[in-house]
């Protein structure tokens, strides 16, 4: 019996309802059921003849939920579906071997690998240095050495398909499996299929190539699952960006297979922040449509009611054209804009898309002076419509009406805002308050008094 039919049937049957379910709309039922099925497990003959079939699928969602570091309730809602419908590796989050340590693994430091196919829309040489590149990140930590061979089937095979291609596992099209990879071994170990149906590129667009095969190669080497969404290794495609490094949760884990790497000085990845660490710093911090983002690196942290406690996600996820490692962010809310600021360049954003003409230098945009080469930390005051910008002790005041800096600046930031020092990290503005951030302390600091009226710890809002 086809799947949408048994679905159907198993929805309308009294003995089979789905309280894990709060809607009830059909999609959402073969959507869960479909991704539990591909990715956790679940078994459709098992659950047709147990009576607890609920308890069942709501078992599966919750190991679901825990992996993505979602709200565990065991139901369907609204975030929980957002990321089944999100692209993802094609690999079982569940599979026998992800369900010990006793991982497979080469038995071999020199591996090789070879080229079946191509993508008809990328030339080869840029398909030759994604994939090149791709295995190049796993050697740099380890022992491994990766070569290509032409003359027969390396030990590792890329190749592009689309539906079904003979290995039980058929693609399903564009924008949701994107690869699956076999686990180490002789035959079809370690293979890589992509999927022909999405579209492969070398940008931030669609589905960057290195990206994903950097991911798909962990698995050719051992490498489940993680739990750590700043990894490389984690399930979701989460959005490629140009200051892409490994991350020290999947350093730590291939090495835990191969060893270190054999240069003198070891490598050291990327690390992702943990909100309820006292001693988190922000790089930048804005207000969002009622909303407060915190920036920390490639991610950002919110609070979430779908989420047990504070949300961290990368940056792109939301933003896919906007860099991590930002030096100031706020809210215009005048033009309903967004600005990010790095460096001597400014985005604008308007709710995920960057808008036109960005990003842009910050001398041409707000008139800098061209020695002011970085901005710390920016908040636009809703009730006037200035914007102020702090640079190391100073800080400048820009017009958003006249769209023009005030005359008379820089000025002292310890004489114009007392009690916070003179030095600004982040800054946002919520009701009648500035709060300013340095280092791991925030300063309340009230715009009608002209005082701090509170100093608290950096992360006192993630209700750590």
């Amino acid at each position: 019996m086809p799947r949408l039919p048994l679905l159907l049937l198993l929805w309308g049957t009294s003995s089979y309802t789905f309280p894990v379910f709060q809607d009830g709309q059909r999609q959402d039922v073969e959507t869960v059921w479909k991704y539990l099925e591909d990715y956790y497990g679940l078994d459709k003959d098992t659950a047709v003849n147990n009576t607890s079939v609920k308890e069942l699928m709501a078992e599966k969602l919750k190991h679901m939920q825990q992996l993505f570091g979602l709200k565990v309730t065991g139901k369907s809602d609204p975030e929980t579906l957002r990321v089944m419908r999100s692209p993802r590796c094609g690999v079982s989050d569940v599979a026998p071997y992800a369900m010990t340590y006793n991982y497979p693994r080469w038995t071999k430091t020199h591996l090789t690998y070879s080229i079946s196919n191509y993508p008809p829309y990328l030339s080869r040489a840029t398909v030759e240095d994604a994939f090149e590149r791709a295995f190049r990140i796993w050697s740099d930590v380890t022992p491994l050495t990766f070569s290509r061979v032409f003359e027969e089937e390396g030990d590792i095979v890329l190749a592009f398909y689309r539906g079904h291609h003979d290995d039980n596992n058929p693609f399903d099209g564009p924008n949701y499996g994107l690869a699956h990879t076999f686990q180490p071994g002789p035959g079809i170990g370690g293979d890589i299929h992509f999927d022909l149906d999405d579209r492969w590129t070398d940008t931030n667009d669609n589905f960057n190539l290195f990206y994903v095969t950097a991911h798909e190669v962990g698995h050719a080497l051992g490498l489940t699952h993680s739990y750590d969404v700043g990894a490389l290794m984690f399930p979701s495609y989460t959005w490629y960006t140009e200051d892409f490094v490994l991350n020290q949760d999947d350093i730590n884990r291939i090495q835990a297979l191969y060893g270190p790497s054999p240069n003198p000085i070891q490598p050291t990845g990327a690390t992702t922040p943990n909100p309820c660490d006292g001693s988190l710093t922000f790089d930048a911090i804005t207000t969002f449509r009622g909303e407060v983002m915190f920036f920390k690196g490639r991610f950002y942290i919110r609070v979430n009611r779908f989420t047990p406690g504070p949300e961290l996600n990368l940056i792109g996820i939301i933003w896919p054209n906007v860099p991590g490692k930002l030096d100031a962010a706020y809210e215009v809310s005048i033009r309903d804009e967004v600005r990010y600021l790095k460096g001597d360049r400014v985005w604008a954003v308007r709710t995920q898309d960057v808008i036109s003409g960005f990003p842009t230098d910050i001398y041409s945009f707000f008139g800098f002076p061209g020695y002011v080469t970085h901005i710390d930390a920016a908040v636009c005051e809703e009730e006037t419509g200035k914007t102020y910008f702090f640079v190391d002790n100073m800080y400048w005041r820009f017009d958003e009406h006249r769209h023009s800096m005030d005359p008379g600046y820089p000025k002292s930031i310890a004489e114009a805002f007392p009690g916070i020092g003179d030095k600004v990290d982040a800054v946002f503005q919520k009701r009648g308050n500035f709060y300013f951030f340095h280092q791991n302390t925030q300063y309340r600091f009230n715009l009608q008094t002209r005082r701090v009226e509170a100093t608290r710890g950096s992360n006192t809002w993630f209700n750590c």
